[in-house]
């Protein structure tokens, strides 16, 4: 669970409604306490469903007279200790200390399950249960589920702090486990079902050779299989099969559906999109944009994407037929423009709305055979499927979280999954 601070604060008389305010009240034995209480008239509003932007577009449209709300300068910096720990009680601060002292003590880190295991047999899963609570599980986790969450949430939100949710669902697997699930995931189902590689994907292979040269980190390792290793902080996701990214599609949806109930739509939901889909066509998808990169290099001169040159197709045109490359009209097709230049080589849109196969697609002018070359391996129709079904699976969660008008958060990946 992480957390930022919030850029835009509504006033509360436009998320709820005009209300009453009583400011004296007098408790027993004759004391009296100067408390505020704001009492709505309506209990909700239309626009407190609405985002952060949205609230904004409000406040601007608003007329500046009437209840104007007082808004504290945001600190970038965190260099004021006191608006940082603003939301914070001394005993969550004390708390927070002595946990991150206790995670900078490297024996506690490598051991801690087996720590963790000793510790819930000593003392009792019940007792274990509220020493955690109290410490690790308290200072790093805001609830067990969508429900539980909402008291933290609320009260954080009542300091313009808001929430990124990220749900936990991967499982827990040993290292073993993951290193085979890994190396079969990253793997193509065409390269792994011959003993020996099929002479069309060793000439493709050949053929992308000649755009960037090899590419070794977009292979798999089983050095680094296990991406959990030293990596404490981040989720990580194994694929297993197409029903299990089926199931994590729904988890993430029920966290939109969290954040959209307990921020008012104003939370962040991150997402990983190695639990969508098969990690294998990410790393195939981070070779073809590198090397497409490195063709733009070639052919154009300096480093980037193509959307920084912003170089009109009749420009790419010529620059191909200077190059030796005649042939291009098929290429020179599916790029897409726009008033400003060439934006992608690539149709994209129509890769993710029109089924165009994958295999065909990535193809670009070759400089030294004068040609069109792949510069992705030949995929099965099986494999063309599982992109097709995590691309629809991420469109379901975008749709979801439009229609809450809550944001989605791609969290970040291995360097290899990046660029995809």
């Amino acid at each position: 669970m992480a957390f930022l601070r919030g850029v835009i604060r509504c006033s509360v008389s436009r998320k709820y409604g005009t209300g009453v305010s009583i400011y004296n009240l007098t408790l027993r034995g004759g004391k009296s306490s100067r408390i505020r209480l704001f009492l709505p008239f309506q209990s909700c509003n239309q626009i407190a469903l609405k985002s952060v932007t949205a609230g904004a577009i409000n406040d601007l449209t608003a007329d500046k007279k009437s209840f104007g709300s007082k808004r504290d300068p945001l600190d970038t910096g965190f260099a004021d200790p006191k608006a940082a720990f603003k939301s914070k009680t001394t005993y969550e601060v004390l708390r927070a200390y002595i946990v991150y002292q206790l995670c900078s003590i490297n024996y506690l880190v490598e051991n801690n399950m087996k720590l963790m295991k000793i510790c819930k047999t000593l003392l009792g899963e019940r007792l274990f249960t509220a020493i955690m609570k109290a410490t690790f599980y308290g200072h790093f986790v805001a609830g067990e589920d969508q429900y539980k969450i909402v008291p933290t949430l609320k009260r954080l939100h009542s300091f313009g702090v808001k929430p990124i949710l990220d749900y936990s669902v991967e499982e827990d697997i040993s290292q073993e486990e993951a290193e085979k699930r890994e190396l079969a995931a990253t793997q193509s189902e065409v390269q792994a079902t011959p003993t020996q590689p099929s002479e069309a994907n060793v000439r493709t292979n050949d053929e992308a050779a000649q755009i960037g040269g090899e590419m070794p980190q977009y292979n798999v390792n089983k050095t680094f299989a296990d991406r959990r290793y030293k990596v404490s902080s981040a989720r990580t996701y194994f694929y297993l099969n197409e029903a299990t990214c089926e199931r994590n599609v729904e988890i993430f949806q029920d966290c939109l559906h969290a954040v959209a109930g307990a921020t008012y739509g104003t939370g962040i939901t991150a997402v990983k999109l190695t639990a969508l889909g098969r990690p294998q066509l990410l790393l195939q998808l981070s070779e073809v944009i590198m090397r497409t990169r490195n063709f733009v290099s070639e052919i154009i001169g300096g480093r980037g994407n193509v959307l920084g040159h912003h170089m009109t197709a009749e420009v790419l045109e010529k620059k191909l037929k200077d190059a030796g490359i005649k042939d291009t009209s098929k290429f020179l097709e599916k790029v897409v423009t726009d008033s400003e230049g060439v934006i992608h080589l690539f149709p994209w849109s129509g890769i993710v709305t029109e089924n165009f196969e994958l295999s065909d697609t990535f193809r670009v002018p070759s400089l030294k055979e004068g040609r069109m070359v792949r510069l992705i391996s030949q995929l099965s129709k099986k494999e063309e499927e599982m992109f097709r079904n995590m691309v629809r699976r991420v469109n379901t969660l975008v749709q979801t979280a439009q229609e809450l008008d809550v944001r989605i958060m791609i969290d970040a990946e291995q360097t290899y999954f990046q660029p995809a």
